[in-house]
C-alpha cells in the first residue's frame, strides 16, 4: 500500500505536469513556484512583459481546486478594491460587508508596482498574518492562501516600487527569462495563453495543498544544515558590497524552502543543495547591494551572492 509520502509525491507531479501543459520550458520555475505554495510562501515573479508570468500563475491557480482572484492593479485602484467594502443594507437596516478579491485561496495580483504605495501596504497584513482587519474587525482568510503577484522591473515611468518591507513578504522572487529555441517554436505553436490554458481542469484539491504543507514542516533539517543557514546570512552581513544583508526571517525563509524543496524531490530529509538551489531566489529581492543604492544594476548584487555561496563551506 503506497504511503502518505508517496501520495504526496504523486500529487505534486501530477501538478507539474498539468502546469507544463500551458508553461513551456521553465521547468526550474515551475518547481520554485509549487516550492511556494507547500512552503505557506508568496512569489514576485519580475521580467520583461511576454515570457509567461500571468500565464505561470493562471496555470498554477486552475490546477488547483480552490478560489482564485485576478486583481489588475492600477494607479487608481483604492485598497477597498481589494479588500473588500462596508455597505448599508437598506432592505436589512444593517451594514453589510462586501468581500474583495483578497478572500480568495490564490490571488494573482498582476502588475503590483503599478499601484500606489497605499494600496499596496494593503496586501501587508493577509500576506504576513492571513488576516483582514475592517471595521476593528479581524477576519481570518481561508487556507491556504497565497499570493502570486507579477511585475515589469524595467519600466519605471507610472510604477511604485515595492518597498523593504513590502518585498520581505515574498518567499522568493523569480526571474524567467527567455525560452531557447526550441521551446519558444513550441509556444508558438500550441498557443497556451489560448485555449490550452483555460482547458485545464484541476489536479489537486485545496486540502491536498494543506497536507503538503504539514509533510513540509516535519522535513527533517539537521543543525549541520541549519548552522550553514546562519553562516550564509552572516557572510551576506559582512560582506564590504552589501548594503542590507539578509534578516532573520530571510534566513527561516530559506530553511522552510529547504524542506519544500525536499518534499519536491521525495524526501523526508534536507541535503545542501536544497539550500543552495533556493538562495538566490530566497535572498536576491532581499539583499541590497551598495552599487545598487548607488544607482547600480541590481544582477551587480546577485553576483555577489553567488560568489558568497562558493566562499561558504558546505556541510559534507
Amino acid at each position: 500500500m503506497p504511503t502518505d509520502h508517496a501520495i504526496s509525491t504523486d500529487k505534486l507531479e501530477m501538478l507539474r505536469a498539468n502546469i507544463e501543459r500551458v508553461f513551456i520550458g521553465h521547468r526550474k520555475a515551475v518547481d520554485q513556484l509549487l516550492c511556494c505554495l507547500i512552503a505557506r510562501g508568496h512569489v514576485l515573479i519580475e521580467d520583461v512583459p511576454g515570457v509567461g508570468k500571468t500565464v505561470l500563475a493562471m496555470a498554477l491557480a486552475r490546477s488547483v481546486d480552490c478560489r482564485f482572484s485576478r486583481i489588475q492593479l492600477t494607479p487608481d485602484l483604492l485598497p477597498s478594491d481589494v479588500l473588500g467594502v462596508t455597505v448599508f443594507d437598506r432592505n436589512s437596516g444593517e451594514f453589510d460587508f462586501k468581500r474583495g478579491p483578497i478572500f480568495s485561496n490564490i490571488v494573482l495580483a498582476d502588475e503590483i508596482n503599478r499601484t500606489t504605495p497605499r494600496t499596496q501596504s494593503a496586501l501587508l497584513e493577509s500576506m504576513n498574518e492571513g488576516t483582514v482587519s475592517i471595521d476593528g474587525k479581524i477576519i481570518e482568510l481561508e487556507q491556504p492562501f497565497m499570493v502570486v503577484a507579477t511585475q515589469n522591473p524595467y519600466e519605471f515611468e507610472g510604477t511604485y516600487p515595492l518597498p523593504e518591507n513590502q518585498l520581505d513578504r515574498f518567499l522568493m522572487r523569480l526571474r524567467l527569462g527567455y525560452p531557447d529555441a526550441d521551446d519558444e517554436a513550441r509556444i508558438i505553436e500550441v498557443r497556451p495563453g489560448d485555449v490550452p490554458l483555460h482547458e485545464l481542469v484541476p489536479v489537486m484539491h485545496a486540502d491536498d495543498v494543506l497536507k503538503l504543507r504539514r509533510s513540509v514542516d516535519g522535513v527533517r533539517l539537521d543543525r549541520s544544515l541549519i548552522d550553514y543557514i546562519v553562516a550564509i546570512a552572516q557572510a551576506t552581513r559582512g560582506h564590504e558590497e552589501i548594503h542590507l544583508g539578509l534578516s532573520t526571517r530571510g534566513s527561516m525563509a530559506l530553511a522552510q524552502s529547504a524542506r519544500a524543496s525536499a518534499i519536491l524531490d521525495a524526501r523526508d530529509y534536507c541535503i545542501p543543495e536544497d539550500i543552495t538551489d533556493n538562495f538566490l531566489p530566497v535572498a536576491g529581492h532581499r539583499v541590497l547591494s551598495r552599487a545598487f543604492m548607488t544607482g547600480g544594476d541590481a544582477r551587480i548584487g546577485e553576483q555577489i551572492l553567488s560568489d558568497i555561496l562558493e566562499t561558504v563551506p558546505s556541510p559534507d
